[in-house]
């Protein structure tokens, strides 16, 4: 039989066009705009990246198109820290769309930029520093097992006067909650004026800035600065970190008064819920770990606070004891909820 006619004599190939497999980042890019903003057809969906994460940005913008809306894509250069505002013409372009997802190197959560977007109507979804590997792991997590272990976590966050934080590395540290209403970022993010951090999982609150008071011994991700390679010790005085040893917790008090004045304020109390979320050192991934907890200084108007400064930096605990008015909500890095 000649070369021709054995080809000829084998099975046609399917005429459908060629499909692409579907990959965890796709499942995560449609998980973000179906489920999670709930894209509308013919909504104005804008979409905020740096250089940087301008991949990241098309797919979003991408498949914010495929769902119907008119889907426009911004790039700005990154910025000096987290909670620096973007430039005016991005920040008035958010408060005229309808969804907002930023995935940018800095977070834009919690820049006035933001809350004056929701407060107009905005859906806003922030990714601070999120890789298409971690979008494509941690957005495959149980959203309906996020959505009911983030509700209850601020729930009791919401109904707490004070928390307590302690570890086997030393922490003790007392948090004034009095007043404070906490938000379950469970990733829906389908209300008006909805704000949110995917990938999600974490339930948080902002506690009193003119109260609180211990020692924070802080074994995982600090902010910016990364995973250290030894745990630092901070001091906590009347809602404000005054001391913190080692080279990383120098650094990063450092970092916090740069910032000018409301710097070192306590800023915030999150508690880690997504079961996909792994230590990596990015902050991101790192703070929804489940049973983890984080406090944040800084910036704090955005998520019920009153200080309002150009820098939100988080730093994790990685098996804590939690104790809301005496009663656990994490047992040795076991989420009790």
């Amino acid at each position: 039989m000649s070369i021709d006619a054995a080809r000829r004599s084998l099975p046609l190939r399917s005429q459908k066009p060629y499909a692409r497999p579907v990959t965890g980042i796709d499942r995560a890019v449609s998980t973000v705009i179906e489920d999670c903003m709930a894209v509308q057809e013919g909504e104005q969906v804008l979409v905020v990246c740096n250089p940087s994460t301008l991949g990241l940005g098309e797919r979003l913008r991408g498949a914010a198109g495929r769902a119907g809306a008119d889907a426009m894509l911004a790039m700005m250069a990154e910025r000096a820290t987290h909670g620096t505002e973007p430039p005016a013409a991005i920040g008035a372009a958010m408060k005229a769309a309808d969804v907002v997802l930023c995935p940018t190197v800095q977070s834009l959560s919690h820049t006035a930029a933001r809350r004056e977007a929701c407060e107009a109507g905005a859906r806003i979804g922030t990714l601070p520093h999120v890789t298409e590997d971690i979008l494509g792991r941690v957005m495959l997590a149980d959203m309906d097992e996020l959505k009911r272990r983030g509700q209850a976590v601020a729930k009791i966050l919401t109904d707490a006067e004070e928390v307590r934080i302690t570890c086997p590395g030393g922490s003790n540290l007392r948090l004034s909650l009095k007043g404070r209403t906490a938000i379950s970022d469970d990733g829906d993010l389908s209300a008006e004026g909805a704000f949110g951090n995917l990938p999600c999982g974490e339930g948080f609150i902002s506690p009193l800035h003119t109260e609180g008071e211990g020692t924070l011994v802080v074994d995982g991700t600090m902010g910016s600065l990364g995973l250290p390679s030894e745990p630092s010790t901070f001091t906590v005085e009347d809602g404000a970190l005054v001391e913190a040893s080692g080279e990383h917790g120098a650094r990063f008090l450092e970092l916090l008064r740069g910032a000018g004045e409301g710097g070192t304020f306590l800023a915030e109390l999150g508690i880690g819920t997504n079961e996909c979320a792994t230590l990596t050192g990015n902050l991101i991934e790192d703070e929804k770990i489940l049973g983890t907890c984080h406090v944040a200084f800084g910036a704090s108007a955005g998520i019920g606070g009153e200080i309002q400064v150009p820098i939100h930096e988080d730093v994790i605990i990685l098996k804590p004891t939690v104790e809301a008015d005496g009663h656990p909500l994490i047992s040795d890095g076991v989420l009790q909820v």
